[in-house]
C-alpha cells in the first residue's frame, strides 16, 4: 500500500469511527426496540439522529437533507427533524485555507489574485467560498474542498447503505436500493470541481438568451478539481426578499420556474438541489430583477425519454387517461404495479403536478399551511404503500422529486401568485423527444460532457 493509499484508507476509517460512533448509538436503540418488542420514542430518537449528523462536516448532512424530501424513504418524525439540517459548517481556518489552495494552485497562489479574503463568505457541506479579485478588477467567488472529502464520501455512503437496511426492516414499504445508488452516483460528481465547470459551461449555454436569470463565468486557469473559480454574482438573498411586494415576488418565481424547467423541458437538464443558499437575487433600479444561479455539483441530466415520461404524465393526469398514465410510469422505470400501487403514485403525482394542472393564479399551496404541505398526501402514500407494496423506486425518480418539492418550498417562502398551469405549456410548447434529444446531444458536447446515462 503506497503512502497515498494509507492516508486515504486512515481518513476513512477514521470517518467510520466518527459517523459509527454518532450514527450508531441511536440506530441500535431503533433495532433494539424493534426487536425486542419495546417502546420507542420516535420524536426523541430523529431529534438524537439530527443532532448526531448535523456535527459532521461532509456529505452524510448533505445525505440526511435529501432523505427529508422523499415521501415514505424515513418516518415522518425523522424527516420533520432532518428537514432541519443547514448547510452550514464550521470553516477551514486561514492557515488550512493556505495550505489547501498552495496544493491547488503552487507556493506562488496568492500572486494569481489581486487580492484574497481570508475568512469564507460562505461554508457548507463540502467545501467553503472565498472572495476573492482578479488582476483585471474582476470579482471572483473561490469555492476550496475540503479535505479528505473523497475518503468522508465512500464512507458516509457505506453507512447510508446501513441506516437503509434498518429503515427497510422497520418500515419496508419503499425499496431503496436504486434510491441508494442514484445518491452515490450524484455525490461523488459533486467532489468533482472539473465536472462542475463543465455545468457552469453548460448552464451558460441553456439559459444564455433568458434575461432574469445570470450564470457566472468559469475562470479555468484559476480552477482545478477541487478548487472552481467563478464570477462573483452581486445579489441579496432569496428570503430577504419574502416581504417585498407582490409583483416583485412574482418576478423572482417566474425567474425560479424558468430556471429550473427550462433547461429540463428542452434539454433534459435540472439542478438537484433548489437550497435556498444556491441562489441570489440582482436589482436593477433598486428592484429585484431576476436571479443569480450559484451552485452547479448537484446537476442531473436525464435520457430524452425521461422527460418524455414527465410530459405524458402531465397529459395522462390532465385528461384523466390512465393508460398514459401507467406509461409515463413504466416511462421512468416503475415496474409491476398493481391498480393500487398506480392509484398510491397518483396521490404523490397530483400533489407534485397539481399546481401545473390548474389553469388559474394561485398559490403553489392553495390555502394550506406551509407546514401541512404535502403531509397529508406522504401519509396517504405510505398507508397504501404498507398494505400493498412495497414499490421499487427508481433511480431518476429520486433528484426530480427532490427538485420538485425544493421548487415548491421556494414560492412557499415568496408566497407567489402565479398561473403555473401557463408556465408549464410555455415552457413544454412543441415539445418533443426527438428535438429534446438534439438539443442536449449538442449542448453536453459543447460542455465537454459524456452523454446522459
Amino acid at each position: 500500500m503506497t503512502d497515498r493509499e494509507a492516508n486515504r484508507f486512515s481518513a476513512r476509517a477514521a470517518r467510520y469511527a466518527r459517523v459509527g460512533a454518532n450514527v450508531g448509538g441511536v440506530a441500535a436503540r431503533m433495532m433494539g426496540a424493534r426487536f425486542l418488542g419495546l417502546g420507542l420514542d420516535r420524536a426523541q430518537n430523529a431529534a438524537e439522529l439530527t443532532a448526531a449528523l448535523g456535527g459532521l462536516k461532509g456529505p452524510i448532512m448533505k445525505v440526511a437533507q435529501l432523505l427529508s424530501t422523499i415521501p415514505d424513504v424515513l418516518p415522518p418524525e425523522y424527516t420533520t427533524e432532518l428537514a432541519k439540517l443547514q448547510s452550514q459548517a464550521p470553516p477551514m481556518g486561514w492557515a488550512f485555507v493556505k495550505r489547501r489552495m498552495s496544493a491547488e494552485l503552487g507556493s506562488d497562489w496568492q500572486k494569481k489574485f489581486a487580492s484574497f479574503e481570508h475568512h469564507p463568505a460562505a461554508a457548507a457541506s463540502l467545501g467553503q467560498v472565498h472572495r476573492a479579485q482578479a488582476h483585471d478588477g474582476a470579482l471572483l467567488a473561490c469555492k476550496l474542498q475540503y479535505p479528505d472529502m473523497q475518503s468522508a464520501v465512500e464512507a458516509d455512503l457505506q453507512q447510508l447503505e446501513w441506516l437503509f437496511a434498518i429503515h427497510r426492516r422497520m418500515d419496508p414499504a419503499i425499496v431503496t436500493t436504486e434510491i441508494a445508488k442514484e445518491i452515490g452516483a450524484r455525490v461523488r460528481e459533486e467532489l468533482d470541481y472539473r465536472r462542475e465547470a463543465k455545468h457552469v459551461s453548460l448552464y451558460r449555454a441553456m439559459l444564455a438568451d433568458v434575461q432574469t436569470i445570470r450564470v457566472p463565468r468559469v475562470w479555468p486557469e484559476l480552477s482545478t478539481g477541487r478548487l472552481l473559480t467563478l464570477d462573483w454574482l452581486e445579489g441579496r438573498l432569496l428570503l430577504d426578499h419574502t416581504k417585498s411586494d407582490l409583483p416583485a415576488r412574482n418576478r423572482i418565481a417566474t425567474a425560479m420556474f424558468t430556471a429550473w424547467w427550462f433547461p429540463f423541458s428542452r434539454f433534459g437538464v435540472i439542478h438537484g438541489d433548489p437550497h435556498l443558499g444556491n441562489y441570489t437575487i440582482f436589482t436593477e433600479d433598486g428592484a429585484p430583477a431576476g436571479l443569480n444561479l450559484l451552485d452547479y455539483g448537484c446537476i442531473r441530466i436525464f435520457a430524452p425519454k425521461f422527460v418524455g415520461g414527465v410530459v405524458d404524465l402531465y397529459n395522462g393526469l390532465l385528461t384523466d387517461d390512465d393508460d398514459l398514465v401507467v406509461h409515463a410510469y413504466e416511462t421512468w422505470g416503475f415496474r409491476g404495479l398493481s391498480r393500487e400501487l398506480i392509484k398510491a403514485l397518483n396521490i404523490w403525482a397530483r400533489f407534485i403536478y397539481g399546481p401545473l394542472l390548474d389553469d388559474r393564479v394561485r398559490t403553489i399551496a392553495d390555502g394550506v399551511k406551509p407546514s401541512e404541505y404535502g403531509r397529508r398526501e406522504a401519509f396517504q402514500v405510505h398507508r397504501v404503500l404498507r398494505e400493498k407494496g412495497p414499490v421499487m423506486v427508481p433511480r431518476e425518480f429520486v433528484f426530480m422529486d427532490r427538485a420538485a418539492i425544493g421548487l415548491g418550498g421556494v414560492f412557499l417562502h415568496l408566497q407567489a401568485e402565479l398561473n403555473f398551469h401557463q408556465l408549464f405549456n410555455e415552457a413544454i410548447e412543441s415539445f418533443s423527444l426527438a428535438r429534446v434529444a438534439e438539443r442536449q446531444a449538442k449542448a453536453l458536447a459543447a460542455a465537454g460532457l459524456p452523454p446522459a446515462e
